[in-house]
């Protein structure tokens, strides 16, 4: 079976690689790092006491591991956390997020001699997979070079289920390799059980993702906040989080709208690039809006729309707003973080395009504790409903569901540190 899947993988690498190099190095202008892929730029890092490999491949599994990779680097300072990635997008996000990892480096090509020489030279003692990765020779390797192989916060979508289903037996025997899976939801267990997966290799551990914890403001700040910022007791406040290049057009065309209803309401947009305040200023300028930057309001006037030009603030904006606009989804940009404004049991809503957190917002959607918005009528909408306090309810459920899904990194971490106790005891009776 693996000799057919290398030799597949072959022909796919054989007749996509040029077409591939073209897309990303001509028009993308991306480099493919193909030298750090077949493993001959690893980091030497002298190992520690123990070495963890996790892999994660989209941007959204790699923010997850934020918090997990801390508070192993601060429990277990005797461990490496090596961390490796699929994409340059991903090693970008990794360098700037996941500086607790003793290196970063990108995941092999799936070819067993490539993966060989990757297990040699980095020499974990587990391997760990993030959400739904399953890389054939990868994942065999891993199962004979390291001490266990760990699928953690792992998820089966209907859509992966169905295939997997299809090819039971084939991926019954690459399941075989992992020692354990620590799924998101009861749902994503069942799945796995379904497709032939040993029970006893499965357990509810929830999602790495709702590991959120901020600071609170106290009503007194929020009272200084808001005299600061000239805002009435009875304005409600709507933020528009991480806003890219075509969503701000359809905000404000709908607060506009929303706001001929009559209720005292205001919009903060935080773009998720300050550099383009001067582009929303000019749009804003269209309307019969009062729009002031955050950085140069001094309280001399009321204001309809304020455009917050600072960085690190906004997530006490989510604190002291009344509801939230997630940004990146009414655009094809995978959608931003959603979970600042549930922590706080604000109302949220985004648009479509949410597949960075595709499988959470899914679940928020069903649960009735987030909304999805598909155009400038649906904003206004809920930009209206928000202003008469329609929406409060949401935030609850939002708050509820969020607690409702954490204590997976406490779980995943007394995994890891059984699997490295087992490992010390077979050492000690060698």
């Amino acid at each position: 079976m693996y000799a057919l899947y290398s030799f597949l993988m072959g022909l796919f690498f054989f007749f996509s690689l040029p077409f591939y190099l073209i897309k990303m190095c001509v028009f993308k202008g991306e480099k493919l790092f193909l030298g750090e892929r077949l493993g001959r730029h690893l980091p030497n890092i002298e190992k520690k006491s123990y070495r963890i490999w996790i892999h994660a491949v989209s941007v959204g599994e790699i923010l997850s591991l934020q918090n997990l990779v801390n508070r192993i680097a601060g429990e277990h300072p005797d461990w490496d956390i090596c961390v490796s990635v699929l994409t340059p997008s991903g090693m970008r996000i990794a360098q700037e997020k996941i500086k607790a990892a003793s290196c970063l480096f990108f995941v092999p090509f799936d070819f067993k001699w490539i993966v060989r020489r990757f297990f040699l030279k980095v020499h974990p003692d587990i391997f760990v997979l993030t959400e739904s990765e399953l890389w054939p020779n990868l994942i065999r390797v891993a199962s004979k070079k390291t001490h266990g192989v760990l699928v953690i916060n792992g998820r089966m979508s209907e859509r992966a289920f169905r295939r997997h289903y299809r090819f039971r037996l084939v991926s019954r025997r690459i399941l075989s390799n992992i020692f354990r899976f620590m799924m998101q939801t009861q749902k994503d267990a069942e799945r796995l059980i379904r497709i032939g997966v040993d029970s006893r290799k499965v357990e509810v551990t929830g999602n790495l993702k709702c590991e959120v914890v901020l600071s609170r403001m106290d009503e007194e700040e929020k009272a200084q906040l808001k005299k600061e910022l000239s805002i009435p007791p009875d304005k409600v406040i709507i933020i528009a989080g991480s806003t890219r290049s075509g969503e701000e057009a359809i905000l404000i065309e709908a607060f506009v709208e929303a706001k001929k209803t009559g209720n005292p309401m205001g919009l903060i947009v935080a773009p998720r690039h300050p550099e383009r305040v001067e582009e929303i200023e000019k749009l804003s300028a269209s309307y019969p809006v009062s729009v002031v930057r955050k950085t140069s309001y001094s309280g001399e006037k009321l204001w309809d729309i304020l455009i917050l030009d600072t960085l690190g603030e906004l997530t006490r904006f989510y604190d002291l707003s009344n509801a939230a606009f997630i940004g990146g989804s009414l655009v094809p940009w995978g959608g931003h973080n959603f979970l600042e404004p549930a922590f706080f049991g604000k109302p949220f809503f985004f648009g479509p395009h949410m597949d960075n957190f595709e499988h959470l917002a899914e679940i928020f959607i069903r649960e009735g504790a987030a909304r999805i918005v598909r155009n400038r009528q649906e904003v206004t909408s809920l930009f209206i409903q928000a202003s008469r306090g329609e929406l409060v309810n949401m935030g609850r459920k939002a708050q509820t569901l969020l607690q409702s899904l954490q204590g997976a990194t406490e779980k995943t971490i007394k995994t890891m540190e059984k699997m490295i106790l087992s490992e010390r005891n077979s050492r000690g009776h060698e």
